[in-house]
């Protein structure tokens, strides 16, 4: 089952993007500092990736394991993942054509910029800048490089959880935010029911949560604090049925939560998490989810293409 996303394969993947990637750490922090009552939490902090985010991981493999023609490759995104195309792209001596919707924020359109990518601003929605990809890209003759819905990517973002597992072997639970899907499908591959993989989403974008409930991918409202990282219309096609085996349950956080959790991240240990990148932690200090004693419980910070300023007010 899922062969094209064995670990043999993400294993592979993660060989060859490792001289380009950062092994990013992880810190144990205690539990009463976030006012939760536990000992420890293991905090994964992806969100010091290249490009602020795990998307640089999925990009790279994508660009490494396919022929890229001449137009080079286009992609489209909430921010994170067109910025880490647009640095991938750099790395590689590639040209990189970026979409992405008005509601991406300022420090993600900057990123993309800075790495030298073409970027156009299109539509209001994540939905509405794949679209305008997908006929630019035709037209042009570039590489697709789908956020979600491509092995590649997915394989990319696997080597989080293969990583993980290297670094924190006594995981029993991990909490990973959804947007499409392809963290939390990469992870879920690797770790194959190993460890217990709770979603977390917000409420005005739970992909996720409805499909899982329909039965498969339906269309969901796109909306909320994190609209620019977690909200497609729909969560992805390919990591559906890994989710449906692997992925525990998903939570759904408000955008009070989401940005508690910021603040809180901030305040506590100094680190700058954008929504999306805080949402997994939001899903513990709201309370939504009660650990057992004894739980070893991990949190995977995401991303952090965001300013410190945010959380000083």
């Amino acid at each position: 089952m899922f062969e094209d996303l064995s670990r043999e394969r993400i294993k592979a993947a993660y060989t060859l993007i490792r001289p380009y990637i950062r092994r990013t750490p992880i810190i144990d922090v205690d539990g009463v500092d976030f006012g939760i009552d536990t000992p420890q939490l293991c905090l994964k902090l992806e969100l010091l990736q290249h490009s602020g985010s795990f998307k640089a991981r999925g990009a790279f493999t994508n660009l490494l394991m396919r022929d890229v023609p001449p137009a080079g490759v286009v992609a489209a995104s909430g921010g994170n993942h067109g910025a880490a195309v647009a640095y991938a792209a750099m790395k590689l001596g590639q040209q990189a054509t970026i979409f992405v919707p008005s509601v991406s924020s300022p420090a993600k359109i900057q990123r993309i910029r800075d790495y030298g990518a073409r970027l156009f601003v299109t539509g209001e929605r994540y939905a509405d800048a794949l679209a305008a990809s997908e006929d630019w890209g035709a037209t042009a003759g570039a590489l697709p490089i789908h956020a979600f819905e491509q092995v590649e990517t997915l394989l990319g973002q696997g080597a989080t959880g293969l990583e993980l597992a290297e670094q924190a072997p006594d995981l029993d639970t991990l909490f990973v935010a959804v947007g499409g899907g392809g963290l939390i499908g990469g992870i879920a591959a690797w770790y194959r029911g190993q460890v217990k993989i709770v979603g977390v989403e917000p409420i005005a974008a739970p992909t996720l949560f409805r499909a899982l409930e329909a039965g498969q991918p339906v269309d969901a409202a796109a909306g909320g604090i994190a609209a620019d990282s977690l909200a497609p219309r729909r969560v992805g096609e390919r990591m559906f049925p890994i989710a449906q085996h692997y992925v525990d349950h998903v939570i759904l956080v408000t955008d009070e939560a989401i940005r508690g959790a910021q603040i809180t991240l901030w305040k506590v240990m100094r680190l700058v998490a954008e929504p999306g990148g805080a949402a997994a932690l939001a899903a513990l200090l709201s309370g939504q989810y009660r650990i057992k004693p004894g739980e070893r419980v991990g949190v995977l910070l995401c991303g952090g293409n965001s300013t410190a300023v945010d959380f000083q007010r």
